[in-house]
């Protein structure tokens, strides 16, 4: 009986210090390199596309919508098998899928951060640390974020739905704190609009959630072609 309570205690302390590690994955602070990156936000200004706060929550609108179409699919796929075969799989196919230079050379950048911040960090779950180290070097392996994130989240006992919803609040978050910095939105009207643009994000995530990779598309081309001009700006704040 003493036997059976002590494996309870353990197991719910297990539980709650894993909470932790996943809330720790969506904090800012975890430096992952996300606001270097604007997601095409800053080329979108540039061209006039976005000018205002109006066109900021509609241009963030159609990004989700975009994201969660694109990279869910390989997020949710990533977490159902956290091994890595499965995700080296993935990896491979995204990269192929990603014919836009800058969009791509981000998901890497940001993927490679994630990765080694998580195998540090979190080394209570040593396979982490195993998966990319048996993959650093190797030519085939191009460390794109979504697979990664999907990947880790699967690795820390997330669940689905929790893991996808987790995906697109860390873009929202970015897309936004990068629109403070552009000066499109001061921060109190970023938190205002990140607050009502929760509902649209939720209606997104059900939509497109719990897709295979091989469903993944995109719903917004403009966005990738505007986003794939920003190596021609003349001056940037943003790698991407």
């Amino acid at each position: 009986m003493e036997v059976d309570e002590r494996s309870d205690i353990v197991m719910s302390r297990t539980a709650s210090c894993m909470q932790w590690s996943q809330w720790q994955l969506l904090d800012s602070i975890l430096p992952t390199g996300g606001f270097a990156h604007s997601f095409g936000l800053e080329a979108a200004v540039q061209t006039r596309l976005v000018s205002s706060p109006e066109d900021l929550e509609t241009h963030i609108i159609h990004l989700l919508d975009n994201t969660a179409s694109l990279l869910l699919p390989f997020v949710y796929s990533a977490l159902k098998s956290p091994d890595i075969e499965t995700w080296h799989k993935l990896d491979g196919i995204l990269n192929a899928t990603l014919t836009n230079q800058v969009s791509s050379k981000a998901s890497v950048s940001q993927g490679s951060a994630l990765f080694r911040i998580a195998a540090s960090v979190f080394t209570e779950i040593p396979n982490l640390k195993m998966i990319r180290d048996a993959s650093l070097g190797s030519k085939n392996v191009y460390f794109h974020h979504a697979p990664i994130f999907g990947l880790v989240c699967g690795l820390l006992g997330m669940d689905p739905e929790t893991s996808q919803r987790a995906y697109l609040f860390v873009t929202l978050r970015d897309v936004l704190s990068a629109a403070t910095r552009l000066n499109i939105v001061g921060p109190m009207g970023a938190s205002v609009m990140q607050h009502r643009i929760a509902i649209v994000a939720e209606t997104v995530l059900e939509k497109w959630m719990d897709r295979e990779a091989s469903e993944a598309c995109q719903t917004s081309p403009l966005l990738d072609v505007v986003q794939g001009c920003h190596g021609y700006l003349f001056s940037r704040l943003f790698c991407s």
